[in-house]
């Protein structure tokens, strides 16, 4: 079988013909009248789709990705503009040995920058962090103090209500 006949099962490493999938052959579509079809068995998909490995990266990290590729790629022309420029005694040389260092600066800053618009999307979205049992109950015993003590504050308030300056406690 051809690699294009085969596909790997998710989770494991077999392959299996895509022919004993699709089950009984459909008619080509681009065939004409007094054309004969082709065979069944002949009969190969150009591609077939498998599930991705990796999750997509968000867009913000994408963006800064590709801008850093794009100003290392213009960099290393630059570089390599210079050197040949080096080489042949032009007067572009010194201009361009200059250029290459500044873009190198800058291509430094497009690599930090896919780095920390990195790091932040993964405080900002990244994994959600569930609270361990221990600080649950911690959390829980804290809150059931706070009720007590507003509930000890709001009887003392009705006692000192009721009890006012000048009025008998039974009336």
């Amino acid at each position: 079988m051809d690699t294009a006949e085969r596909r790997g099962a998710p989770g494991t490493g077999a392959a299996e013909p895509t022919a004993a999938r699709r089950g009984p052959q459909a008619p080509d579509r681009d065939t004409t009248a007094g054309v004969e079809q082709r065979d069944a068995t002949s009969y190969r998909p150009l591609w077939v789709e498998e599930p991705a490995r990796r999750r997509r990266l968000p867009d913000p990290v994408r963006t800064a990705a590709v801008r850093a590729v794009l100003i290392i790629a213009v960099t290393l022309i630059q570089a390599v503009i210079a050197v040949l420029c080096t080489f042949a005694d032009s007067w572009l040389a010194f201009p361009m040995v200059l250029s290459s260092v500044a873009s190198t600066v800058v291509a430094t800053w497009g690599a930090l920058d896919v780095w920390v618009t990195r790091q932040m999307w993964n405080q900002r979205y990244g994994v959600v962090s569930a609270p361990s049992s221990t600080a649950r109950s911690l959390r829980r015993e804290r809150r059931a103090a706070r009720r007590r003590a507003r509930v000890a504050e709001r009887a003392q308030a009705r006692i000192r209500r009721r009890g006012g300056a000048g009025q008998l406690s039974h009336p």
